[in-house]
């Protein structure tokens, strides 16, 4: 797939929005991110990539300006059920440095993802302000709660995914059909990584893990260790035979009994990450990466429909030329 369409991405994290981007064909021009380990594993997996450690307070998309999309993931807490859903009153929230890169960037499209709670009655207002403000600069925006189960991820995760298209573009954009790759249940994407030190049992777990996971919790830089989340997600890995209660540095050995914990590199593959893709820093930075990331065939499904719509539009520019 070729990259001839620019991307500049915002808040890019250990790079799972940024991957799908490009397996959608979009070109990286750059890619902001305020943390240095996240920073890193972004730089050990594409040297290549413009990665730009800065607060996004601080970073102008002046010079930008033109790219075809802007991408990201904005700090998820001001809206978070776990959190005190603060919203603007949160110093975190990030969603007016987007409406300014919005304006200084002007992008054919624009693409960002948060946690459900965004939905929730209470930022209904929050919501509106930020649709008509980007009404006010030429672009016409779409809400969009989506699964990543729906999209091959073994894995539950709602998210909200928004969408603005310049109002030119606007009618050639069509959100992906839910349900267009199946998702294994974690038994059967787990499998070969349980099974890799001979653990005996690991085809007898395969079919008690017979379902997706739980919402991976990556936790925040202050809080949030290297397990599964809270008592509620660690029951649901409990009905996986998952012990959710921390991580393991290695799959079972051939004589291990009880529930296996998962690996970084196990719960990244649930996350849809590629296996060859590293992560920077010891378990608990690692973790936080993969826990806190957008899974890349979700990014790159809702990409690669923005990228059919910007190349719709283009050929219906030459037709009417």
């Amino acid at each position: 797939m070729g990259g001839s369409l620019t991307s500049v991405e915002i808040c890019a994290g250990a790079g799972g929005q940024a991957l799908g981007l490009e397996q959608a064909g979009f070109d990286h021009r750059a890619l902001v991110e305020l943390e240095p380990i996240f920073c890193k594993t972004l730089t050990a997996n594409r040297p290549e990539w413009p990665v730009i450690e800065k607060d996004l307070r601080a970073f102008s998309g002046k010079e930008f300006k033109g790219v075809d999309l802007l991408a990201g993931g904005v700090p998820c807490p001001p809206f978070s059920k776990a959190g005190m859903q603060m919203g603007s009153e949160d110093e975190r929230d990030l969603f007016p440095e987007a409406l300014r890169l919005v304006k200084e960037i002007r992008p054919r499209a624009v693409m960002l993802e948060n946690v459900r709670g965004l939905l929730d009655t209470v930022f209904d207002a929050y919501r509106k302000k930020i649709s008509d403000s980007l009404r006010r600069l030429g672009y016409e925006p779409q809400w969009r709660l989506v699964n990543a189960s729906d999209y091959g991820v073994p894995q539950l995760r709602p998210r909200v995914v928004f969408v603005a298209m310049r109002e030119d573009l606007n009618g050639h954009f069509r959100w992906p059909d839910p349900g267009e790759a199946k998702a294994p249940t974690v038994g059967e994407a787990l499998f070969d990584l349980m099974a890799e030190r001979g653990w005996r049992v690991a085809g007898k777990w395969k079919n008690w893990a017979n379902d997706i996971a739980p919402t991976l919790v990556g936790g925040s830089k202050k809080h949030g260790g290297p397990d599964l989340g809270p008592t509620r997600a660690k029951r649901a890995w409990a009905s996986l035979s998952v012990d959710g209660h921390g991580l393991a540095d290695q799959a079972p050995d051939p004589d291990f009994l009880g529930f296996p914990r998962l690996t970084v590199r196990m719960a990244a593959r649930l996350q849809g990450f590629p296996d060859d893709w590293k992560f920077v820093g010891g378990k608990t930075a690692s973790y936080r990466q993969v826990g806190n990331a957008f899974p890349p065939p979700v990014a790159r499904s809702i990409a690669t429909q923005i990228r059919l719509a910007l190349e719709a539009a283009e050929s219906s520019t030459r037709r009417a030329a």
